[in-house]
């Protein structure tokens, strides 16, 4: 049996190995540096304590068990493709074929150790949680929530979550009758953030602002993060006790070790078919891969598994000798349930149209009912609905 070497234990690695051991023609093995998948849409609810750190974490032996791949817990360190290997830290590995989904770097800001993320590595998660315990055991503060773009490639960026988390906030302190003690501020470099959502989301959002007594920093480029604070290019300063931010993604530094043809932002270039043109026994999908599409296009989980099951469509059709592959740009679109702690709002996009439908308080119960669903799918308790 030919060799299918999978990069990443995110979601685009662990959907290409799940859908490529369906087949039964490949020895299909996974290589991930952590030895769990982390289900980053609903660890916005660790801050705020409605979930602990483990209630969303799935191990990867678990899923391994029920789909019956391979599974190795290693650090890649680098990719020489024309020799059909992959150099980990203890071992050299080869294949026949290769699929890139370890995920992205972040953009590495002056002062960025002064900031907690959502966004990055699983563990700073609870970092910030527990920060954010000692500002409200203290009774009153300052917080400042924000994300930033690359504009070497606008699509990797993660402005979502740092809505989800200030609304979360805002509800988190109102439940325990400290809101009023507390000054909450949103920050962006972009004059719109969030504008790739649509009007009517940026309207929507604009007015919970208003509602919420949310102060907003936008349109002014982050010079650099201090321990109070965030300084922009006026020299002008937003105090804060704490800052929550999420870095736009950059190329991995592993790929800086490899013989793949990166784009200028340092991430794998491929074809619809989520192929680098230069090997085409290698794919490269999720936020390792350089997407191409509209203006407004992001990188988001249900788009990364979209990738992951195309990637193993197309190696299956390469090996029966076909050409019926499968492309990603037909399914860019921006996707979310954008959770506010006592409810949420439906937000969907393409190139056709934009909605925006408000969720009062059953739209946070679909959320968590959704993260329920998600690792029941990934475990195989349940069965996948096409579209979710």
């Amino acid at each position: 049996m030919k060799k299918v070497l999978i990069l990443g234990g995110g979601f685009a690695g662990v959907q290409t190995a799940i859908e490529l051991q369906k087949s039964k023609r490949f020895n299909v093995t996974l290589v991930s540096d952590r030895d769990y998948l982390f289900m980053y849409p609903i660890s916005i609810w660790v801050p705020v304590r409605k979930k602990e750190f483990n209630d969303v974490k799935v191990p990867l032996a678990k899923i391994q068990k029920k789909h019956g791949f391979n599974l190795i817990i290693d650090k890649v360190s680098g990719i020489e493709a024309a020799a059909n290997k992959v150099i980990c830290e203890t071992q050299t590995l080869t294949y026949d074929y290769l699929v890139v989904a370890f995920g992205a770097d972040k953009m590495q800001h002056k002062g960025i150790n002064n900031t907690m993320t959502i966004c990055g590595k699983p563990d700073q998660t609870v970092e910030f949680r527990n920060q954010l315990d000692k500002l409200i055991a203290k009774g009153s503060g300052k917080i400042a929530i924000g994300f930033g773009g690359n504009p070497k490639d606008k699509s990797a960026v993660r402005g979502g979550p740092a809505f989800e988390m200030i609304f979360n906030i805002h509800q988190y302190l109102k439940s325990k009758g400290l809101r009023k003690n507390f000054e909450l501020t949103f920050f962006a470099p972009m004059e719109e953030p969030g504008a790739r959502m649509g009007k009517n989301a940026m309207k929507a959002i604009h007015k919970m602002f208003a509602q919420q007594n949310l102060q907003k920093r936008f349109g002014k480029k982050i010079t650099e993060f201090v321990e109070d604070g965030v300084i922009f290019e006026d020299e002008s300063k937003l105090e804060s006790d704490l800052i929550m931010f999420i870095a736009a993604g950059t190329g991995s530094a592993i790929l800086k070790n490899t013989d793949l043809p990166l784009s200028e932002a340092g991430f794998v270039k491929i074809n619809d078919y989520n192929q680098v043109n230069e090997f085409p026994n290698v794919f490269a999908i999720g936020d390792a891969a350089a997407y191409e599409g509209p203006d407004w296009k992001a990188k988001q989980g249900h788009i990364a598994e979209v990738m992951g099951r195309n990637a193993a469509h197309n190696i299956l059709e390469i090996e029966k000798g076909s050409t019926g592959f499968k492309g990603y740009q037909e399914h860019l679109n921006i996707l979310c349930v954008m959770d506010m702690g006592n409810g949420a709002a439906f937000v969907y996009r393409d190139s056709k149209k934009e909605i925006m439908i408000p969720m009062p308080v059953f739209g946070h119960w679909m959320k968590q009912a959704w993260g329920k669903y998600a690792i029941a799918t990934k475990l195989g308790k349940f069965p996948r609905i096409p579209g979710m």
